[in-house]
């Protein structure tokens, strides 16, 4: 892999502490039978999500009185083997890097003979619900980042 995020490959897939689980299903397929390139995004978002949930973060950005949201500021994919309809992948998730607002995450999914599929990376970042800008991370949301990954 050459990856320009991953440095060492072994550190790098150690460093993973969370996941959830996924079945490729026949629509998300194309007409021969590949994972459809575009559905990865939405397993990254599914992992994601789940891995914020278990990190506690989710309950102020779904609450309709919370002043602030997460936003997806860039995601990559790279795809290293083929995926098939009704394989079984574990999505990986961690945070690798935080800035003041924002989060890079790494992403890894292996399939069920324990091969990497694919790897991705992306950044979110906490934004105000009425203004759009960046909202710093408290202490104890980096804490939490950084202690699960």
């Amino acid at each position: 892999m050459r990856e320009s995020y991953i440095d060492n490959i072994e550190e790098w897939i150690e460093g993973f502490h969370f996941h959830a689980d996924v079945s490729v299903r026949f629509s998300e397929t194309d007409m021969y039978g590949h994972l459809n390139n575009t559905k990865v995004f939405a397993y990254f978002e599914y992992a994601r999500i789940e891995y914020l949930k278990h990190l506690n973060h989710m309950a102020k950005w779904i609450d309709p009185k919370g002043t602030t949201i997460p936003i997806v500021a860039d995601l990559q994919c790279d795809f290293a083997k083929q995926v098939y309809f009704d394989e079984k992948l574990q999505i990986h998730v961690k945070a690798s890097s935080m800035g003041t607002s924002s989060v890079d995450l790494h992403y890894m999914a292996k399939n069920e003979r324990n091969e990497i599929a694919f790897t991705g990376r992306g950044a979110i970042v906490q934004i105000g619900k009425a203004d759009g800008r960046p909202v710093a991370w408290t202490e104890e949301e980096k804490r939490m980042f950084l202690e699960n990954s």
